[in-house]
């Protein structure tokens, strides 16, 4: 059996495949264990250098800077998503003096890192304008322009990718153009989507760990404050497990809802798609066809 683009393996080649895999999976496994025995050897497993987290104190700090976390994540992720659709709406349009300053706004701020966005926000600004802003304004406006950008372009390439005869279809019916955006083509574009809109909510949550440049008391904040503690050993190494465990656990929680919500929503559309609707966008098919 073969494809237009490559020929399906053979014996041979299936049996050089289970080398490399098993070799690859040898040589990782001796970088993990060798990682593992240099902290077991250094003393990063020790109880000392682990007790600092035992304490209640400490673990309500951890606490209080996850909610941090999240709390900046929450915001930036719905007004990461409002600006991406009003960018991505605005480029669309068919005049050029509304899409061009949209088009150069997307493209400035998806070129900015987003650290150099925190610290202008914090750091620039106020020598400047006069104007302080806590931490935390600093870190969500960040995180909106750059990741409402990033977004802008996803929206617009699910619109841009939809059949024109989606676009023609509503405009023989009647509908103007923002009630075609509106109720046709950004569903549809959103559900195609949603794997890469989800993909960037989960930078937008690891990006919030680069707020301790501004001071911001989320979790790497405390991580690194606690690593500095000459008293229990300077535990480094055990504050960035730790840190690293509960960014990794949100963004596992973060990956399953979005997933959950996918699977409702495909499930919806075949549910519900082909009884609301269905005979007038037929219909209206027809008649741009004709057009």
């Amino acid at each position: 059996m073969s494809s237009v683009l490559y020929d399906a393996p053979g014996a041979k080649a299936r049996a050089r495949h289970r080398i490399f895999g098993l070799v690859s999976i040898v040589v990782v496994a001796a970088i993990i264990a060798f990682v593992l025995w240099r902290f077991a050897e250094t003393g990063q497993f020790s109880a000392a250098k682990w007790q600092i987290f035992t304490f209640a104190r400490v673990q309500q700090t951890l606490l209080d800077a996850t909610g941090a976390t999240l709390s900046a994540f929450g915001v930036a992720a719905v007004g990461s998503l409002a600006l991406g659709l009003f960018l991505a709406v605005g480029r669309l349009s068919d005049r050029p003096w509304v899409s061009t300053p949209f088009h150069w706004f997307t493209e400035l701020f998806r070129a900015i890192p987003v650290l150099i966005l925190m610290m202008l926000l914090y750091y620039g600004l106020p020598p400047a304008l006069g104007v302080k802003w806590p931490p935390y304004t600093a870190v969500v406006i960040a995180l909106v322009l750059y990741n409402g950008s990033v977004l802008a372009e996803v929206f617009r390439a699910g619109i841009e990718a939809l059949p024109k005869g989606q676009r023609e279809a509503g405009m023989a019916i009647g509908l103007r153009k923002s009630q075609v955006m509106a109720s046709i083509l950004l569903p549809q574009a959103v559900r195609s989507m949603l794997p890469v809109i989800i993909s960037q909510l989960v930078v937008t949550l690891k990006d919030t760990a680069l707020g301790f440049i501004v001071t911001y008391n989320e979790i790497l904040f405390q991580a690194k404050f606690f690593g500095s503690q000459v008293q229990y050993g300077t535990p480094i190494v055990p504050s960035a497990i730790v840190a690293g465990v509960l960014y990794v656990g949100m963004c596992l929680i973060l990956s399953g809802l979005a997933k959950l919500a996918e699977r409702q929503l495909r499930r919806s559309q075949r549910v519900a798609g082909p009884k609301r609707g269905a005979p007038a966008l037929s219909a209206a098919q027809g008649a741009a066809d004709k057009i």
